[in-house]
């Protein structure tokens, strides 16, 4: 395999929800709406798990508390600009390879029925 290309281990927090003032409208500024993100962290648990020490390994609580913090921090107009946010804050804080993190949108304004909109960014330390 090539360098960077080995399969890494993943710890995955998802459903973390918030009341955010993200969208281009004004009364998604004003009025706010829910946000659920899950977060993927791509990384190497194996000296975590010989230790059994959580300071070796991402501290998942805190990583809630961060995300929940963005979702409900400065308004952004696009849910893009607000899943790269996400991804800046785990990349810099956490010791992590790559981050995957996919931003829900479920009372986004549409017209029509829908389930979700959803978008989902995978990025790696530079």
């Amino acid at each position: 395999m090539a360098a960077g290309s080995a399969r890494r281990d993943i710890i995955a927090l998802s459903g973390i929800t918030a009341v955010g003032y993200h969208g281009v409208f004004d009364h998604e500024r004003r009025d706010g709406q829910p946000f659920t993100v899950d977060v993927a962290l791509h990384t190497d648990i194996r000296a975590a798990a010989a230790s059994d020490d959580l300071a070796d390994t991402a501290n998942y609580g805190a990583l809630a508390e961060g995300v929940q913090a963005i979702i409900t921090g400065e308004p952004v107009n696009l849910i893009e600009t607000l899943a790269e946010r996400i991804a800046g804050y785990v990349l810099a804080g956490f010791a992590v390879a790559a981050v995957e993190v996919t931003v829900h949108k479920p009372q986004a304004p549409i017209e029509v029925p829908f389930g979700d909109v959803t978008i989902t960014i995978f990025r790696e330390q530079p």
